[in-house]
């Protein structure tokens, strides 16, 4: 199981959203907060991200260059410009339009141009997955000189669509936008030394956590305990609770039914399957069992999630 596919998939909550935008200088925008994560691609040029008042106070402007790739892991507000000393202004309707396969926003004045693609991913931030809640605010990837080249790679895809549009184009742009997400992560947790004591990065890469972990999203309607999934790592059981506790950051119990309920939801909010259909492929023995655990960690029985989840 695909660890990192798993876990995004599980927050997602619908597509992309995307818009081109094209500042010559003087230019600067103030862009609001989102409902899930924000990006930014340049595509060509120069800019700075300027974190606005109410950011952490660590968070300090950030000069981006070509190729460079910014995720703002909670979607916060943030200003665009070519400068930091540049005004910035808020988007307004009349300057947007709607375009395919994606929108544009036009602004600035008459100087050197530079070009991004901006947007997010709607992702659910109420309950997100502790591998995303422990990224860093924000994630800055330069992609030149030969880093991270599949980034690197689907950075120069996206800007060639969007330069020169073909057919095809309406359903590629959106798909490597998608696809980037991915690209985003791993890059990032490419970057993490190999001698990091704890957090997601260590656990997808340590020889006793990540088997467990896998075992867990294969299949989590298995009846785990801490004594089988140890056995699976190698370790005794105390050594395995206190290596897992450390790494993936609560014991492996509580992220067995984390991933037990996120699963569920997900069958809930995806599919049709029965209540009955949805316990058995979590673990649960009966639907009483089943909708009892959902709504001690929902504060909703399974029927009302799916109704609630559907109509939104």
């Amino acid at each position: 199981m695909d660890i990192l596919t798993e876990a995004l998939a599980s927050m997602r909550t619908g597509h992309p959203a995307s818009v081109r935008t094209n500042g010559r200088a003087p230019w600067g925008v103030r862009l609001p907060p989102v409902a899930g994560a924000g990006f930014h691609v340049v595509l060509y040029g120069t800019c700075w991200l300027v974190p606005l008042n109410d950011t952490p106070p660590h968070l300090k402007p950030i000069p981006l260059s070509p190729g460079d790739v910014i995720f703002l892991r909670s979607g916060r507000g943030h200003i665009l410009a070519d400068h930091p000393s540049t005004p910035a202004v808020a988007a307004t309707a009349e300057q947007f339009q709607r375009g395919s396969p994606i929108g544009s926003l036009t602004l600035g004045g008459k100087g050197p141009e530079t070009s991004l693609l901006c947007g997010d991913y709607q992702l659910d931030q109420s309950r997100p997955h502790p591998l995303v809640r422990h990224l860093p605010e924000v994630i800055h990837l330069p992609t030149r000189h030969g880093r991270h080249p599949e980034l690197s790679a689907a950075v120069q895809l996206l800007g060639s669509e969007l330069e020169n549009p073909r057919i095809g184009s309406d359903g590629i742009v959106p798909s490597l936008i998608d696809s980037l997400l991915l690209y985003i992560l791993r890059a990032w947790l490419d970057d993490q030394p190999p001698t990091a004591a704890q957090g997601w990065a260590a656990a997808l890469g340590d020889s006793a956590v990540a088997p467990a972990l896998s075992a867990i999203h294969d299949d989590p309607s298995v009846q785990w305990t801490v004594e089988s999934l140890a056995e699976r790592a190698g370790l005794s059981r105390a050594a395995f609770a206190r290596r897992f506790a450390s790494l993936v950051g609560e014991p492996p119990m509580a992220y067995l039914t984390r991933w037990r309920m996120t699963t569920a939801a997900r069958l809930l909010r995806e599919s049709n399957a029965s209540l009955t259909t949805v316990a058995a492929r979590t673990g649960y023995g009966s639907e009483f069992s089943f909708a009892r655990a959902f709504k001690r960690e929902y504060g909703l029985a399974p029927g009302g999630y799916r109704r609630q989840t559907r109509a939104a």
